[in-house]
């Protein structure tokens, strides 16, 4: 080309020196070819467009996995994607070896790739071949390189001995690749085959168990800690002919024996045997040195983790309770899942204890921390409190003995980190349904009525177990009536995923509502709805990665009959010294109208709740007990709200001033609900009002009185 022609085109360049362009669309699944491109992957040589399907018929398949890591690679790290590519022919022969280069581009819209780029024929010496090893002599360094830290990344990200050698066996050496591993370990005074590579089933057998006194170079490299290099069947005879005999079957021409260090410690041997005969230079030996440090690190690490797993399942299986007898009349499901940090073994747990009265117990609990020490107290804590249900005392003597307890066992003199624990005690009667409640600075138990409506159900409680021996631990009963599932939870079930309290408790009270089925499923669907799919249960296999501990018990009391009850009922008290708890009251009774018609009748009842418990407080020296019940069906429903206390004085209207801060109460009742009522009861008395259902054109409706 003469000085001031024109350059030529791109395509007449490529063409010129035997170079083919292509274009992979991931997302259309399709692949353009030139007609030099078209050529080397042994077509008819004119641009056409393929499928993925066929042009990976005309790749190996090997091969076409590794594009596709590559690629990935490629994006993450923002360089060319290069990669070797074996062309085969409709029989599956290799007919040519062609080198890719691509600059590959993701469009996370189409969560798709895009390459563009060349392909080119490369030569393909005979392996261990003086022209294979000055074929790659020039760029031996940088393929050495890219190799030694593919490898390295392979092997860190490997989490168990099967997987290290999995990927050991995958790696594709620069220039020297051996189609024949096996790792050896030691056992006392004895040589054991790891795994292996590159041989049948049962080949492994006159290998393992070998005296590591025996001629055969695994055990020699053990013994002294020295790499045996041996190029030749006639070396190999040469040097171990005790144990030639056992090496000669598998045909192989040259063999690498390395030894597996850990901290100037030998814990075994790597062997990489070849085909072809291997001089093993010094640049051989360096790259092969290398790898067999690396599996060594790897196998250590993939060794301590599964010793660290199958201690975590032993503590596991030990410190947690499979549930007890049937509870008559009634289902329990229960799953634990362990964080993903340290030994997987944190402070959460459950039970379910047999109570000399014939009635049954449901303990959960937290203990402060995920550690060892966290799992120790809480086996303790565990037992304890099993013991003391077990003597037969109530709920609040439970837990105010259980407190005492591990307040001294950890406040020893002796003792820097002070643990304290969450609880949650649960008496049950099988026959009535009744529970009866003690709380230790634990969630609340969360109900989910026959008709699907989730409420949390506050109760009363005390101070976390073990911050003040002395602690009181008020109780609180309730029924679960037929139809009915408590939930009782931890909090890793609320705010795992980063959720606080109130955005977890809607995630959670969402997965109740929406749930169809049997008990031991909705406890599968709660985790699930945390993590994901998963079989990481109380006897499964451990979860990869947990934020926090997670344990939850569910107990459910059938329905007797085919038909569903068409009422929801719940009741709350409210004590003397609690008058925090109106606004608990007001919130009780919102989840309890969650889907009524109108607005702004539940915002009239909100207010009648807190003036009816506000004026039992203030007027009288007894407790409040708030009973609400809705039945019907939706769209007509009715509302009735019981106070009770043990007052003697019954309410009387009064005509308040202006500016009196106070004596509004019935005047309100009066004007807002559309019946109301005083009742005297045995001991004390019962006000109440009742709302029927509108569409919120006219939330008062007919008025009422006693």
């Amino acid at each position: 080309m003469r000085t001031g022609e024109p350059l030529p085109s791109v395509g007449d360049v490529l063409a010129a020196l035997a170079t083919g362009l292509w274009h992979w669309d991931t997302a259309a699944k399709l692949v353009t070819v030139d007609a030099e491109a078209a050529r080397l992957l042994g077509l008819p040589a004119r641009q056409v467009t393929l499928t993925e399907a066929q042009t990976r018929a005309r790749l190996h398949p090997v091969d076409w996995n590794e594009i596709t890591g590559v690629v990935q690679l490629a994006v993450s790290e923002g360089t060319l994607a290069e990669v070797r590519i074996r062309i085969v022919d409709e029989h599956g022969r290799v007919v040519r070896v062609v080198r890719s280069r691509s600059k590959p581009s993701y469009d996370p819209a189409r969560r798709s790739y895009e390459l563009i780029g060349t392909l080119q024929e490369v030569t393909e010496p005979t392996p261990g071949t003086a022209a294979a090893r000055s074929a790659v002599t020039g760029d031996w360094r940088r393929s050495r390189e890219a190799f030694l830290l593919d490898a390295g990344r392979a092997l860190a990200e490997a989490r168990s001995t099967a997987e290290v050698l999995r990927v050991a066996a995958g790696l594709s050496m620069p220039g020297f690749s051996p189609d024949g591993l096996a790792v050896f370990g030691v056992e006392g005074d004895r040589l054991t085959v790891i795994g292996h590579h590159g041989h049948a089933p049962g080949d492994d057998s006159p290998f393992s168990h070998l005296p590591l006194a025996t001629d055969y170079p695994a055990a020699e490299v053990v013994r002294t800690g020295r790499a045996v290099y041996v190029s030749s069947p006639e070396e190999y005879m040469a040097r171990y002919p005790v144990t030639w005999p056992l090496a000669r079957q598998f045909g192989r021409h040259s063999w690498a024996f390395l030894p597996l260090t850990v901290a100037g410690r030998t814990m075994g041997a790597w062997m990489a045997a070849f085909t072809y005969p291997v001089a093993f230079t010094p640049d051989e030996r360096a790259v092969l040195t290398t790898v067999a440090r690396m599996l060594a690190q790897a196998l250590t690490r993939a060794g301590a983790a599964e010793t660290e797993r199958e201690l975590t399942e032993g503590l596991q299986r030990s410190m947690l309770p499979s549930l007890g007898p049937e509870i008559p009349g009634m289902t329990v499901a229960a799953r634990y899942i362990p964080t993903g940090g340290g030994l997987q073994v944190g402070g959460d747990w459950y039970d379910m204890i047999p109570l000399p009265n014939g009635r049954c117990a449901l303990a959960i609990g937290d203990v402060q921390g995920h550690d060892v020490r966290a799992a120790g107290l809480m086996g303790q804590l565990r037992i304890a409190l099993r013991a003391y249900a077990s003597e037969g005392h109530r709920p609040d003597a439970v837990l105010s003995r259980a407190s005492r307890f591990l307040h001294g066992i950890t406040h020893d003199e002796h003792m820097t980190d002070l643990r304290f624990a969450t609880c949650l005690y649960v008496e049950v009667d099988p026959g009535t349904g009744m529970l009866e409640i003690a709380r230790a600075g634990h969630p609340d138990p969360a109900i989910r009525m026959s008709d699907g409506t989730v409420m949390m159900r506050p109760t009363a409680g005390g101070l976390p177990l073990g911050v003040d021996p002395d602690a009181d631990y008020p109780t609180t009963r309730f029924a679960l009536e037929p139809g009915e599932t408590m939930m009782l939870c931890t909090d890793g079930l609320i705010e795992t995923g980063g959720h606080d309290m109130e955005s977890g408790w809607r995630r959670i009270r969402a997965i109740l509502e929406e749930h169809r089925g049997d008990t031991e499923s909705l406890a599968d669907a709660l985790v699930q709805g945390v993590h994901g799919p998963s079989s990481h249960h109380t006897t499964g296999p451990l979860a990869d990665r947990r934020e926090d501990d997670i344990a939850v018990l569910l107990l459910t009391r059938p329905e007797k009959g085919a038909v569903r009850p068409t009422a929801r009922r719940t009741l709350l008290a409210v004590a003397q010294d609690e008058p925090e708890r109106i606004a608990e009251a007001r919130r009780h009774l919102r989840g309890l109208l969650h889907d009524w018609r109108s607005a702004e009748q539940v915002d009239s009842a909100v207010l009648l709740v807190s003036e009816m418990v506000t004026n039992v407080l203030v007027h009288t020296d007894s407790d409040a007990l708030l009973i609400a019940e809705v039945t019907g069906e939706p769209g007509g429903r009715l509302l009735r709200v019981d106070v009770t206390d043990a007052g003697d004085d019954l309410p009387h209207k009064r005509r308040p001033g202006e500016l009196a801060s106070s004596g509004r109460g019935l005047l309100l009742i009066e004007l807002l609900a559309q019946a109301w009522g005083v009742e005297p009861r045995g001991e004390g008395k019962s006000i109440w009002f009742e709302l029927y259902e509108s569409d919120g054109l006219d939330g008062r409706g007919p008025s009422g009185g006693s």
